[in-house]
């Protein structure tokens, strides 16, 4: 496993960080709770790590027995051609993507203040915004290229799934530290995490150019 394909993958899990999903409940319990805050959080924060790890570690196996089955098919240059590819049209696509400040996206808030409906929006947001995660989709497909041996992989996506809450328990740390402090930073936050499309257009266009950069050698 060379340091090169980690600094990668470094990268992608830094800008999964940017979910504005996972922000935005932490942001919301962080202004709106007062009791049991951090017990509510962590579940929830747990819940979307479980969800995300869950969901790569069947794409790792999926990916890799679909690899080694035509592998007379998908050798090393296709797996570069397709990379190159896809990361063509994310970097084309990054610049189309709509970041108007006007249109502004609800944040998902808990309905109800119990262990169990933590869980079930950590499940629920996990999976509207598992679609769209173009970094771990792109972070998977480089390890399975790389043909990493599974304990190696799974270290990874453990990293990696920490590095994607990490912000949130930096906000709760922060908050805990500082208390009222921390009122007005979490207000402004609140209001750019409700507009999305700058994000994901950076998104798009840093792991198109990933992809790219990734591929060019094996061509």
């Amino acid at each position: 496993m060379s340091l090169e394909l980690l600094g990668m993958i470094g990268g992608l899990a830094l800008l999964d960080t940017l979910s504005p999903a996972t922000l935005g409940v932490t942001v919301y319990l962080l202004l709106s709770e007062k009791e049991r805050l951090g017990s509510r959080l962590m579940i929830y924060l747990v819940t979307v790590a479980a969800f995300y790890f869950a969901v790569g570690f069947a794409l790792m196996l999926g990916l890799d027995k679909l690899l080694s089955t035509l592998s007379s098919i998908l050798e090393h240059r296709s797996i570069s051609w397709t990379m190159m590819i896809i990361g063509t049209i994310l970097f084309i696509a990054s610049f189309f993507c709509p970041t108007s400040k006007k249109k502004r996206t609800d944040l998902p808030r808990p309905k109800s203040k119990s262990k169990a409906a933590m869980i079930a929006l950590g499940f629920t947001t996990s999976v509207v915004e598992v679609g769209m995660a173009l970094p771990y989709f792109a972070a998977i497909g480089l390890m399975t290229a790389a043909n990493l041996p599974a304990y190696q992989w799974l270290t990874i996506l453990g990293g990696y799934n920490f590095i994607m809450i990490l912000p949130p328990l930096v906000l709760f740390i922060l908050h805990a530290l500082f208390g009222r402090v921390m009122q007005r930073p979490l207000e402004r936050l609140r209001i750019k995490l409700s507009n999305t499309g700058s994000a994901l257009s950076w998104i798009m266009c840093i792991v198109g150019l990933i992809l790219i950069f990734n591929s060019v050698d094996n061509l």
